[in-house]
């Protein structure tokens, strides 16, 4: 008995213009497809780094995810130093959307350290998983009252030998009482595209997702009067002008009338570029990353720097034009610097006193 073939189907071809990085790595993978296939140990780190972006809405941000947490895991306070009103983040890693049987556990440790008056109620209760809510249990989270009498229902099987460790927490009438009393509309669940946009404001998006860093606004202008935090990097410009001019420089206002002061300015203008490049990768890239292409430029321009020149200005221009042809590919700030960030580096490392002009 012959048993019928038949050809596989044609295949549509790759396109033909495929940028380079697409074939180096393949298609993107949608951030919630990772979400969902994050293990435990990422799904921690993840949430750790998704803790971060609370801070923008609450005053304090606290972990307290492991043994004695009390059923509390990322808990975020109103005030800086009252604990009232706070809100509780419930972290679940399941392979699979919240179930109600996943969470009464949770709502058995809450009612019960409540009602030992461990802590008080928070405001708002929610849970935060990588998939999600399954519908049963979110047809229960948006009624109440039927969430607080499957949270009864299941107290024995799910709660009574879960709480604690050490004993058993029977439902008895002053606890059942308390719960009774509880509003049951503080429990919620995040939704994993709200998680991932909350974690899009944090340094680590781009590390955990990919996908490129947001565009940069354009730098601001230097004001008019120089401030403190430019001393170091003004001082040195003005001891290279010193050594070109070959005349005693006190102030910036003496480079006015000479024909230094248009370069003055340039270089004002590319160190307020360097450092709006600092203040991009503190919201948008994991920390050091900055500090690590400071670094490399450091190293880049060190050995022109320490070469011979005629005076200092000459050495200050030989810097800032080997930062600029400088091949640097591996920070993930590279495709948001401009030329004028790398001038503006030098600068930065003469204010750190990490170079000098006049030897």
């Amino acid at each position: 008995m012959t048993i019928g073939t038949k050809p596989l189907p044609a295949l549509s071809s790759p396109p033909a213009t495929m940028p380079p990085d697409l074939a180096a790595s393949g298609a993107a993978i949608p951030p919630i497809e990772r979400l969902r296939h994050m293990n435990a140990q990422t799904w921690q780190d993840f949430i750790y780094e998704w803790a971060h972006s609370l801070k923008a809405r609450y005053a304090r941000v606290e972990l307290c995810g492991g043994a004695g947490d009390m059923g509390r895991d990322v808990v975020a306070f109103e005030s800086a130093t009252e604990d009232n009103p706070w809100d509780n983040h419930q972290c679940k890693h399941y392979d699979h959307p919240l179930t109600p049987t996943d969470v009464w556990p949770e709502l058995g440790k809450l009612a019960y350290h409540t009602f030992q008056k461990d802590y008080s109620l928070p405001r708002r209760y929610i849970f935060v998983a990588p998939r999600g809510a399954g519908n049963a249990l979110s047809k229960l989270l948006r009624r109440p009252d039927a969430l607080r009498a499957g949270l009864f229902g299941a107290w024995e099987r799910y709660c009574r030998r879960e709480i604690i460790s050490t004993s058993e927490v029977v439902l008895a009438k002053p606890l059942k009482a308390h719960i009774e009393a509880t509003d049951f509309s503080i429990f919620s669940a995040a939704s994993p595209l709200t998680i991932i946009e909350d974690h899009r404001k944090t340094p680590w998006h781009s590390f955990r997702f990919g996908g490129g860093l947001p565009l940069r606004a354009d730098p601001p202008l230097p004001p008019t009067v120089i401030s403190l935090h430019e001393v170091n990097y003004v001082r040195a410009l003005l001891d290279a002008y010193e050594d070109r001019l070959g005349s005693t420089l006190s102030a910036a206002d003496d480079l006015a009338d000479t024909s230094l002061s248009t370069h003055f300015s340039r270089s004002r203008r590319e160190f307020y570029s360097a450092e709006s490049l600092r203040e991009f990768s503190r919201d948008n890239v994991p920390l050091g990353t900055f500090d690590r292409f400071l670094d490399e430029v450091h190293d880049g321009v060190l050995d022109v720097v320490q070469a011979q020149h005629n005076d200092a200005y000459e050495r200050v221009l030989a810097a800032v034009r080997q930062a600029k042809a400088l091949q640097l590919t591996a920070n993930a700030l590279v495709s948001r610097t401009t030329t004028m960030d790398r001038g503006g580096m030098c600068h930065q490392l003469a204010n750190d006193l990490r170079l000098k002009w006049r030897l």
